[in-house]
């Protein structure tokens, strides 16, 4: 089956990164809503996020064009080199332990380091999610 696909895949794909244009039946989603944290209460509308669930092929093109952007930033020398996100091989374990080198560094020449940290876990429970209050 994937051999029959394939060639009009590539097509469908190549003639979106040709023209640059991204075809609006890729745009369109299913959006469902998820529970937060399993402990929370489902009658309240709160409790809930919103997850858009695009097609395979909308997916797919948004993979090649991130493979070809990434491998257009590190050809050119583009990404900073201590860039965690976005990049292979690197996560918030690299970020976290570079964090902590630094401050080792500078505990041991004797400098003094501040550091603030911020819980992100629930950034978007303040996002008004609902269509009729946004203009």
């Amino acid at each position: 089956m994937c051999d029959l696909l394939s060639p009009f895949l590539t097509l469908l794909l190549n003639k979106s990164l040709d023209t640059g244009c991204f075809p609006t039946e890729f745009k369109q989603a299913v959006v469902r809503p998820l529970l937060k944290k399993n402990e929370l209460e489902c009658s309240k509308l709160k409790n809930f996020r919103l997850v858009s669930n695009l097609s395979f092929i909308s997916k797919l093109l948004e993979k090649i064009v991130q493979m070809r952007i990434q491998t257009f930033f590190d050809s050119n020398g583009l990404m900073p080199r201590m860039q965690s996100a976005y990049r292979r091989f690197h996560n918030t374990e690299t970020a976290v332990t570079k964090v902590f080198s630094d401050l080792l560094v500078a505990a041991d020449s004797g400098q003094i380091s501040a550091l603030c940290l911020l819980d992100l876990t629930a950034a978007f429970d303040t996002v008004d999610n609902d269509p009729a209050t946004q203009a």
